[in-house]
């Protein structure tokens, strides 16, 4: 098989649809691929060309969200003024809250480890870009950048998954704005 083919693009592409819509549903574990086969109406043996279970094809799926994340931490200028979250930031958790079930089952106690393993190493990657690029805050010479970038990335990924498993979350604004706050060590303002 050809990834490349726009047949097999266009099947992974019915897959991801199928296995998100699911995931809307349930928790991922309880998903199978038979249900997924059912809801991208392909037979079971093609999803097994795509995808080796579950776990990989829901991590596929989110790939394009993960990748929204990552690009949004990495606009985000970490020497930005301590008192207010820069932009980035903010779009950051507003795509969060527009997808805000769908990141709640993913990074859930049944969610997918694969998926959070994943974002967390999209943000890591793309955080020490940042600072190979010279986008790193002062005062952290004597860390290893690759090891900032993942305790930051790290601190997102448990910021958001806490955020999205509220009853109540605060608004888009202000969770990064609490976020910010933390990251920089300095007091909370909400916008």
């Amino acid at each position: 098989m050809n990834p490349d083919d726009p047949r097999a693009r266009r099947t992974r592409a019915r897959l991801r649809q199928a296995v998100l819509a699911l995931v809307a549903e349930r928790e991922p574990g309880a998903i199978t691929m038979a249900e997924v086969a059912r809801r991208a109406e392909v037979n079971r043996a093609t999803v097994y060309l795509h995808y080796p279970d579950v776990d990989a094809l829901v991590a596929a799926a989110m790939e394009d969200a993960v990748a929204e994340l990552a690009r949004a931490a990495a606009l985000c200028p970490l020497d930005a003024p301590p008192d207010r979250a820069p932009e980035p930031l903010v779009g950051l958790f507003e795509h969060v809250a527009a997808n805000v079930a769908l990141y709640a089952r993913m990074l859930g106690p049944h969610g997918s480890a694969r998926f959070t393993a994943g974002m967390r190493a999209r943000l890591t990657a793309e955080l020490a870009a940042g600072f190979a690029a010279g986008r790193r805050p002062g005062g952290f010479a004597a860390v290893p950048a690759e090891t900032h970038a993942a305790y930051l990335a790290g601190a997102l990924v448990g910021v958001i998954a806490h955020w999205v498993a509220r009853e109540r979350p605060e608004p888009p604004a202000e969770i990064a704005s609490t976020f910010w706050a933390l990251f920089r060590g300095g007091p909370v303002s909400v916008a």
